[in-house]
């Protein structure tokens, strides 16, 4: 179930509550007159079955109540009731694969934020990741992949695509590829400087076994990219989201920079353009198979949503 708080303003009292009443996948609607002082309005709370969440929240802002007053969606709520779980049964599909697309929004200009933080996980990735080059060690590629907060913007660029919202867009691209930039220039110099001193040589980076498919892209880099886009998107578009850790640690997008760095410090130029191949494949990879996802979830749950309106209730729960 998901929790709607609504502020809302007088004059729409009356409808707001009739609109959730009469639906059969909305519980618990409480009203309470006059509740908000700034901005004034009264407030409405109530449970909706995931699955018509969307539905619920469009209503509302056919209303106009996302300008005239706010909506507000808490997820992961556990209600134990007879009537919370009639009205899941009246709703279409199941709660697991339900899609809220205003949540992911959500999240989505949340992830376009290029922050600090951001930087610095992006940053301690490429460095691991490097390092894990350097001493030929996938452990440590594998806990690079881990660290790197990367697919956050890349699912925000597919998010954008999709929806579509191309206000997101420049703002995803610019944190993906500021990201990089920095983590690169940053560990680039490091390196250059490791190297300057003699701690390591140009020598140590010609025979790594282990790690050499970080510098040999192929097709299959991005078969696994497209797979990893897939799985990445359901989990967030989901409530799979502990899946989200096999996405990171199998698509070569961190590792790819952490070896571009090692190579431009050390000017082993033939490794460079190898890990820049590798990271363009991987990137198209998923921001192809993510966007080509939600689109399918989109078509999916329009078309069981404009089903399920077209039918009588009490045709489409016994249908259920």
């Amino acid at each position: 179930m998901i929790h709607l708080r609504l502020r809302v303003p007088s004059q729409l009292t009356d409808v707001v509550r009739d609109l959730l009443v009469d639906d059969d996948t909305v519980v618990n609607v409480a009203v309470v007159p006059g509740a908000y002082v700034k901005p004034e309005g009264c407030l409405i709370t109530a449970d909706v079955a995931r699955e018509n969440a969307q539905n619920v929240v469009a209503s509302l802002r056919g209303l106009g109540l996302g300008h005239s007053g706010a909506i507000a969606l808490d997820e992961g709520q556990t209600v134990i009731s007879d009537a919370a779980d009639d009205a899941e049964k009246a709703a279409p599909g199941s709660p697991i694969d339900a899609v809220v697309w205003d949540i992911i929004e959500d999240r989505a200009r949340d992830d376009v934020r290029l922050s600090w933080a951001f930087m610095a996980f992006l940053t301690l990735a490429t460095m691991i990741a490097s390092v894990g080059r350097l001493l030929d060690q996938p452990v440590l590629i594998v806990g690079a992949m881990v660290v790197g907060p990367e697919f956050a913007p890349v699912a925000a660029v597919c998010f954008a695509i999709a929806r579509p919202r191309w206000s997101l867009l420049p703002r995803a691209l610019s944190t993906l590829l500021g990201g990089f930039l920095v983590a690169t220039v940053v560990a680039t110099t490091i390196w250059g400087v490791v190297h300057l001193f003699g701690g390591f040589t140009n020598a140590q980076l010609q025979h790594r076994p282990a790690t050499d498919f970080i510098v040999q892209p192929d097709i299959w880099s991005f078969v696994i990219a497209l797979l990893a886009g897939v799985a990445g998107t359901l989990s967030l578009t989901t409530s799979k989201s502990a899946a989200l850790v096999g996405v990171f640690i199998s698509v070569t997008t961190v590792p790819a920079v952490g070896t571009l760095a090692l190579s431009l410090a050390t000017t082993t130029w033939h490794d460079a353009r190898s890990s820049l191949m590798q990271l363009g494949l991987n990137l198209l990879g998923i921001i192809m198979a993510g966007t080509t996802t939600l689109l399918v979830q989109r078509f999916f749950w329009a078309r069981i949503r404009v089903r399920n309106r077209a039918l009588p209730p009490s045709l489409s729960s016994r249908e259920r």
